[in-house]
Formats: structure tokens, C-alpha cells, sequence
């Protein structure tokens, strides 16, 4: 494959292709950093890699030669021939062509068999947040994900107690995996070039996580302590029982006058175990 942005331009235009805002469609065209992203995932022959948008199969292409299989999805069905065109070689490629949050993953992957099961994109940025979302709470066991994404989404992702960028997404994520950034992305390495920079992250499979009362309990908590982020934690939880929320949060040297965005995971977890065995007494 030709991974320069002449070379790209070229079969685009050849097959008559448009790119669709409404997509997010901005392909990667540079080699060194489809490179890296393989190199940071380090996937090898027993992987499964599930990919999401795969543009023109740049980085898909990349993927099929250091993977067992790798499955696509692609909601764009324009960009068929040019898929099927630049993967031609690569017979461990499965394109499906829908929208990965309408499909059964579980489904579509259950024929294949391998040892571990990564995902690997470069994610279109209006829709990042729901993907990350879709892969936990379908349950799929991904034990590696390593997606591009909006630097200011990322950040999010990544965020530690204490930071501006720390919010209840950054709780949800952070409960299921171990999140860092392993690359930094210029627009430049982008067709069309994007008004945002990029970066890469590397989320991996917790092996211990928290033990929850009640897991839907635990993230409305969170999601409510971040209802109002200027807010502490007694005007945002005010509809919860004070006394016990204070109660742990002195345990860990918090009070109520404490605001949702300095506070740990582990304390979280501590108010809603303790709320939740409250109320069933």
C-alpha cells in the first residue's frame, strides 16, 4: 500500500470518493505513525484485533501482517472498493460494513479463536466516547485497546484526581483499565488535516477491580458528585444520606466541603459500598 498523501489522494480520487463530516473521516497517511501505534500495541499471532474505521486500510493493512485476524467495521459503504482494493493481500481481514454500535460484537467475533483480544483505531472523534463505552458495558473482554483520539478527549480519559480534565468519565474508564498515553499525533499526519491534535492511548484489562455493592449504584454516585463540577460533594449528593458519605470521606482525610474532581476512585467506591449496605439494613 502507498501510505503518502499523493499516493492516497490518488485512489480516493480514482474511485470517486468524498470524504463525509458526518463521519469524522480524517485517514491517517503517514507511515511512521501507523508504525508506532503497531508498535505500542504490541499485538502478536494470537491476537484478534478489532478495528474501528479503517478509512482507506492503512493501519489495517499494518495490523493483518503482525495479527491473527482482524475484524473492521465501517459505516461508510463508499469506501468499499477502496477497501477491498488496498486488502486485497490481506486474507485475514474480515470488513464488516455497519455501524459498530449497532452490531453484536460478541457475536461477530465468536467464530474466530485466539489467545488475546485487542482494539486497535484510529477512532472518529464525534463518537469516541461511545465506542470506549459500548466495548465495557457489552461486556466484550478486550484486553487491550489502543485508539487515537482527540486530545482533549484523551485527556479526559486519562485524567488523575485532582486535575482539571478528571471527571465521572474518567472514573468509568479508569475502574475497568489502566490508562496512559503512549503517543502524541499531529493533524499533519491526517487527510483531510483535522482543527485538532491527537494523541494515542494505551487502556489495559485491570486484572483486580474494585468490588462493588452495586456497580449501577457506584457510577450514578459518580455521576452525581460530577453533576455540578464547581459544586462540593454536600450540594451535589444532597439527595443521598450525608452522614455516611461523610462519615468515609473523614476516613480519607476529605470532608463534604470537598469537590468530586480531588477525590480517588477507591474513595468512591468506599461512599457507595457504605451507602448501599445502609439502605439494605
Amino acid at each position: 500500500m502507498n501510505y503518502s498523501p499523493k499516493g492516497t489522494k490518488e485512489v480516493l480520487e480514482s474511485n470517486n470518493f468524498n470524504f463525509k463530516k458526518k463521519f469524522g473521516q480524517n485517514f491517517i497517511v503517514d507511515e511512521n505513525t501507523i508504525n508506532s501505534i503497531i508498535n505500542k500495541a504490541n499485538i502478536d499471532s494470537d491476537t484478534l484485533v478489532i478495528e474501528i474505521g479503517p478509512g482507506a486500510g492503512a493501519l489495517t493493512y499494518k495490523l493483518s501482517q503482525v495479527s491473527k485476524n482482524v475484524v473492521c467495521y465501517e459505516i461508510d459503504k463508499t469506501l468499499e472498493n477502496i477497501l477491498k482494493s488496498n486488502l486485497k493481500d490481506s486474507n485475514n481481514v474480515e470488513i464488516i460494513f455497519d455501524d459498530f454500535l449497532k452490531r453484536n460484537v460478541k457475536d461477530d467475533i465468536n467464530k474466530y479463536r485466539y489467545s488475546k483480544l485487542y482494539v486497535v483505531a484510529n477512532l472518529p472523534y464525534y463518537v469516541t466516547t461511545p465506542i470506549i463505552v459500548k466495548l465495557i458495558e457489552d461486556n466484550i473482554n478486550v484486553d487491550r485497546i489502543v485508539v487515537m483520539v482527540q486530545k482533549e478527549v484523551g485527556d479526559r480519559f486519562k485524567a488523575m484526581p485532582g486535575t482539571k480534565d478528571y471527571n465521572s468519565l474518567s472514573i468509568f474508564i479508569n475502574y475497568y483499565y489502566d490508562v496512559k498515553k503512549v503517543l502524541d499525533v499531529s493533524r499533519n499526519v491526517f487527510m483531510p488535516m483535522p482543527n485538532v491534535d491527537s494523541i494515542v492511548l494505551s487502556l489495559d484489562k485491570k486484572d483486580v477491580i474494585y468490588e462493588l455493592e452495586d456497580k449501577d449504584y457506584f457510577f450514578k454516585l459518580v455521576r452525581d458528585s460530577f453533576k455540578q463540577k464547581r459544586k462540593t460533594i454536600r450540594n451535589n449528593l444532597k439527595e443521598y444520606n450525608l452522614d455516611i458519605v461523610e462519615k468515609v470521606l473523614e476516613r480519607s482525610n476529605f470532608d463534604l466541603s470537598t469537590r468530586a474532581e480531588n477525590i480517588p476512585i477507591n474513595v468512591f467506591v468506599d461512599i457507595a459500598n457504605e451507602l448501599v449496605k445502609y439502605d439494605r439494613k
